[in-house]
């Protein structure tokens, strides 16, 4: 069971009401990804947008997302979003690969807030560094749920037609980075093998198609050489919040009272299962883990539960 929750007013309602601007440039960004590979997504926007605080959930009791059907997949997404938007906040991302391909017009319309995505701001990226090439080559890593959706390949053909592109599948890099072996020699032996149709490809920009891969980025670029360049799809998206952020005027342009961290009680994390796993696994991956972190029960029609978890708890 799930509970429904109330989308925010659209746009055009706050506009016609003249809700004080400044009121909304303060609110948090939320995240949303079906698990932990969103913590890179969360890292990037820390860095790019210094002055902003970040409300994430990680769907953890219902990852992964790639096996479930288009319909399932979809449902997720928007309960995901409008349990953020239920807790205030003026920008959704959406940080999982698989959500931003199936569901990201879908969530726009039931929150009537801005949702970016995450695929469109890497195939723009990639676009934007072969801009002058003749004949530009793009590789994609991906899981094979995102490579058989060629989210990425219609996302770089909406703003070129003269790319040639190959995608590739690397699944085991998900747990690879989930348990820490982002530096072994196994892990740098399977990258060769996933990777070997690349460098014969030899691209020149190389996208990052999952939000786990930054993770193996030394052990990638072991693999493909220093010529290439990587697009990390986070990046590309963080930048574009930004960018966002300044057209709409809804930056806050405040500095925070106090020195920020990443992590740190600024930023507020949900997930829906396993939170102890969880703050393990981004410790691993940010250098630190939540400080406020909170499981999330869906009961039903009834309501939503929440309960503070400990780095101590049990």
């Amino acid at each position: 069971m799930w509970v429904r929750f109330p989308p925010p007013p659209p746009r055009e309602y706050i506009m016609e009401q003249k809700v004080e601007i400044n009121s909304l440039k303060t609110l948090p960004i939320g995240i949303f990804d079906s698990g932990v590979g969103g913590l890179t997504v969360y890292k990037a926007l820390h860095k790019h947008l210094p002055n902003e605080h970040f409300i994430y959930l990680g769907d953890t009791a219902r990852v992964p997302y790639g096996t479930k059907s288009l319909a399932t997949v979809e449902r997720y997404a928007i309960e995901n979003a409008q349990f953020l938007a239920s807790c205030g906040i003026k920008l959704l991302v959406v940080a999982c690969n698989t959500a931003s391909a199936i569901a990201l017009s879908k969530i726009r319309e039931n929150i009537g807030l801005i949702a970016v995505g995450v695929i469109g701001p890497g195939a723009r990226k990639a676009v934007e560094l072969t801009k002058d090439k003749a004949y530009p080559k793009i590789a994609i890593i991906a899981t094979e749920a995102t490579v058989q959706s060629n989210a990425y390949l219609k996302a770089i053909r909406q703003v070129s037609s003269k790319a040639e592109i190959i995608q590739v599948a690397c699944p085991l890099f998900v747990p690879l980075a989930e348990e820490g072996w982002a530096e072994e020699e196994e892990t740098l032996s399977i990258a060769r093998k996933y990777l070997k149709e690349v460098v014969l490809f030899n691209p020149d920009v190389l996208v990052l198609g999952c939000t786990h891969y930054p993770i193996l980025k030394n052990t990638i670029r072991k693999v493909i050489g220093d010529s290439v360049q990587l697009v990390d799809s986070g990046e590309a998206c963080a930048e574009e919040v930004r960018r966002i952020l300044q057209n709409e005027g809804l930056e806050n342009n405040h500095p925070p009272k106090k020195k920020r961290y990443i992590c740190d009680d600024l930023d507020h994390f949900y997930v829906t299962d396993a939170a102890k796993r969880f703050a393990k696994v981004a410790e691993r991956f940010l250098g630190s883990p939540p400080t406020k972190l909170e499981e999330v029960e869906f009961l039903g029609e009834d309501g939503l539960k929440t309960h503070k978890f400990s780095q101590g708890q049990k």
